[in-house]
């Protein structure tokens, strides 16, 4: 149902919150793949995906070309970009199932809602606001997408400084839902 997508490089650590807390979605049966994109790391983060069963590969190039890549090789019919050391909430796998099953007519792609609920007052308002007036999510928030959707979008963009903000601006504000399980960094 779900192939979740990570680009790395030299990202073991990171990678170990992140994959850590995708377990819940493999044992639900939500996530039938990993797929851990690396740029050519040389710390641990090939075997950090090899313990955990991802399916494991170095893709030469920038950013944009790893992540299409990856996304070229995966099985499911919806993805789940995430950056190395973004955590989804615990409720995330029912949320993100709903949406999948359920999601509002005109939204095509979900990002998690940013940080965790108490953690930074202040800054929670803030981003509120922001987006109340229409500034776009960040790719730290990661972003759930229909596989035909993401093809049709021509997915990430080898030549964008940063394809993943890029590939949010294309998708645009109206076809995008912020799911309200939160992910943090």
């Amino acid at each position: 149902m779900l192939s979740v997508i990570i680009a790395t490089l030299d990202s073991e650590a990171l990678l170990v919150a992140t994959l850590a807390a995708l377990v819940p979605g493999a044992m639900d049966g939500l996530v039938s793949e990993a797929i851990v994109a690396d740029g050519g790391s040389r710390d641990g983060t090939a075997t950090v995906a090899d313990v955990a069963g991802c399916n494991f590969t170095v893709i030469e190039g920038p950013l944009g070309r790893r992540l299409k890549t990856a996304a070229a090789t995966a099985r499911a019919p919806w993805l789940l970009f995430l950056r190395p050391g973004t955590v989804p909430d615990a409720a995330w796998v029912g949320e993100v199932r709903s949406f999948i099953e359920r999601r509002p007519p005109d939204a095509r792609a979900a990002v998690f809602s940013r940080g965790r609920a108490g953690q930074a007052p202040l800054r929670e308002i803030l981003w509120r606001l922001a987006a109340a007036a229409g500034a776009l999510p960040r790719p730290e928030q990661g972003l759930l997408i229909a596989r035909p959707f993401y093809d049709e979008l021509g997915g990430h963009s080898d030549a964008a400084v940063d394809p993943e903000a890029d590939l949010i601006r294309r998708i645009g504000r109206r076809r995008l839902a912020t799911l309200t399980g939160a992910a943090s960094r």
